[in-house]
């Protein structure tokens, strides 16, 4: 059950939505099922000589009664309330208690005042209510609702458990504050799929994701089309920002400004700064560039998966403030991500992204530890530029998800532990999120390594089998069991091809981190195989297979047939002793 508290300023405006019939018609059989005080609230649904002017008129009775001096400029308190998806059906008495409740504890009419404030409940849907009060009381004082939002946060869910309904996951105050219902109903008007709070918080965010400096953030923030003012004191110091979307104007036909604090608690300019000397991003390699000095997509991709990894390693540690820094840094890894995904993949990484901005944020604060690691690894996601998608890029991409998806799951872990339950909800969301862009980046390059595996001579796979039983012995059978099997035997060879002791590499591979929170420990395995032993992340469509120690199976007089692995990519360990008998 969600209530959602927000003020106005007009009582028959919000009046005439409520028994209108709704933007697209979905209001049906507007009615109250409560009110301060049913003999003197008529109600326009269910009473036909009734009016909205007259059910306005009895609830501003007490705000009119003041000099006008003396009037709350914004007098409508406006709260509805939801049950949850899957939730039964109330019933008109059952939203009548709810009601009488939420006024309660919101200080907006406590039980037994009869000098408290006048308000009505309305329905018009089967699944919610509207509570709607005039914020002056019949003795003419203000009611004492602070932190009433809060409060009737933390009755629903009393009655959620009274009622039998779902019990959603409680607030710890540090979530990024909601759009009003007037941001969303001018936001339906402007055709606008998300109210401007959120377009600027998200935007906002990107432009933070991997920022060396605060003077980058303020350039990327104007590069983006935002309107951008900052509130400087007379020594020249910059104390605050505000943001404002092109074309978003009040009616005045001003801008309509958001400070950073307003979108988010953390896009605050003391709290982005405390960021960015925390964790200023090191300088980017010079190596594996192109022309204009910016490095490849597929390289900085591949360069982020082990710092990803190792994120995950600190969130299953005991340095709370540690694990706080790398859930902002994956934060930001996430949008660095979803800013330059092919087209294939953008839009499950940008909602991964904004589900897990939740995440980010408790009240385990990280001013002191160091993500400069992972923020540099935004930082060169977005210095590189947008991926294709195919290719070594494709490749390089599903290896860097797949390491994200074991990232999102570990910060679901170290939420849950510590009773962070709407972080933990928000990284098992982009969990998900993360899963499907996984699926899409990795068709491509798996399929060809599928291809390669099955075409590997039985005695080959049957002896990649056995290093299997050799290194893992208690998943071994479920993991030949899985649709990655033929790709890991692909990569094995190739590793064998490269140089590589296979049982020497499987073996690292599986040290790195736990496979039990895997989806597929088959893809897991091969993105990390492929990245300690520096193979490409994607194979050449399959022709005839030749294989070294086939080869000399054959003939011992021929000579090994060379890697078929790139130049730049190839490693040959030293140690190697050529083929074993």
């Amino acid at each position: 059950m969600v209530p959602d508290v927000d003020t106005g300023s007009r009582t028959y405006g919000l009046l005439n939505y409520l028994y209108g019939p709704g933007r697209r018609d979905e209001h049906t059989d507007p009615h109250l099922v409560a009110s301060w005080m049913p003999e003197l609230a008529p109600d326009p649904g269910r009473d036909p000589t009734a009016t909205l002017k007259q059910l306005t008129d009895r609830l501003d009775l007490p705000v009119l009664a003041l000099p006008k001096n003396r009037r709350p400029a914004r007098h409508v308190w406006h709260c509805p309330v939801r049950t949850a998806p899957g939730d039964r059906q109330l019933t008109d008495a059952e939203w009548a208690e709810v009601a009488r409740r939420i006024v309660h504890a919101t200080g907006i009419a406590e039980a037994g005042d009869d000098k408290a404030c006048r308000w009505i409940a309305v329905r018009h849907a089967d699944d919610h209510i509207h509570l709607v009060a005039t914020l002056v009381r019949e003795d003419g004082r203000r009611p004492r609702r602070h932190e009433d939002g809060i409060r009737a946060q933390a009755e629903c869910r009393k009655i959620e458990a009274e009622f039998g309904l779902q019990i959603l996951n409680g607030g710890d105050r540090t979530a990024a504050q909601r759009p009003t219902s007037a941001e969303r109903s001018k936001a339906e008007r402007s055709g606008r799929n998300e109210a401007p709070r959120e377009t600027l918080r998200e935007s906002v965010r990107r432009a933070l994701a991997g920022a060396a400096s605060e003077e980058e953030f303020f350039r990327r923030l104007a590069e983006a089309g935002l309107r951008v003012e900052k509130r400087v004191a007379p020594s020249g110091d910059t104390l605050g920002y505000k943001v404002a979307l092109p074309g978003d104007r009040n009616r005045d036909g001003e801008p309509v400004w958001f400070s950073g604090s307003k979108l988010a608690p953390d896009l605050s300019l003391p709290r982005i700064r405390q960021r960015l000397a925390a964790g200023r991003p090191d300088d980017e390699p010079v190596t594996d560039q192109v022309d204009e000095g910016a490095p490849r997509p597929a390289h900085v991709r591949r360069q982020a998966a082990p710092v990803a990894e190792r994120a995950a390693s600190i969130l299953d540690g005991d340095d709370d403030e540690d694990s706080a820094a790398q859930l902002a840094g994956v934060g930001e890894l996430l949008d660095a991500l979803a800013q330059t995904a092919p087209a294939s993949t953008r839009k499950e990484l940008a909602e991964a992204a904004g589900s897990f901005e939740r995440a980010t944020r408790s009240h385990i604060r990280a001013e002191h530890a160091d993500n400069r690691a992972i923020r540099s690894a935004a930082r060169g996601i977005i210095r590189a530029g947008n991926a294709l998608g195919k290719g070594e890029d494709g490749g390089a991409t599903a290896m860097l998800l797949s390491t994200m998806v074991l990232v999102t799951i570990a910060a679901v872990r170290w939420h849950s532990a510590r009773g962070h339950a709407q972080q933990a909800a928000a990284a098992q969301r982009a969990a998900q999120h993360l899963r499907g862009a996984y699926r899409s980046a990795a068709d491509a390059p798996m399929n060809l390594m599928r291809e390669h595996g099955r075409r590997l001579p039985e005695p080959m796979r049957q002896r990649y089998a056995g290093t299997l039983e050799t290194v893992l012995p208690e998943q071994a059978d479920s993991v030949r069991r899985e649709p990655g099997w033929d790709a890991l035997a692909a990569t094995l060879d190739q590793a064998e091809r490269a140089g590589h002791d296979p049982d020497a590499l499987l073996q690292q591979a599986i040290e790195w981190r736990e496979l039990d929170t895997a989806d597929s420990v088959t893809d897991v395995l091969v993105w990390r195989l492929r990245r300690i032993g520096k193979l490409p992340a994607t194979m050449d469509p399959p022709r005839a297979h030749t294989n070294a120690r086939a080869a000399q199976s054959r003939s011992h007089s021929s000579p090994p047939q060379a890697p078929e692995t790139p130049a730049e990519t190839r490693h040959v360990d030293p140690r190697s002793r050529g083929p074993r008998r």
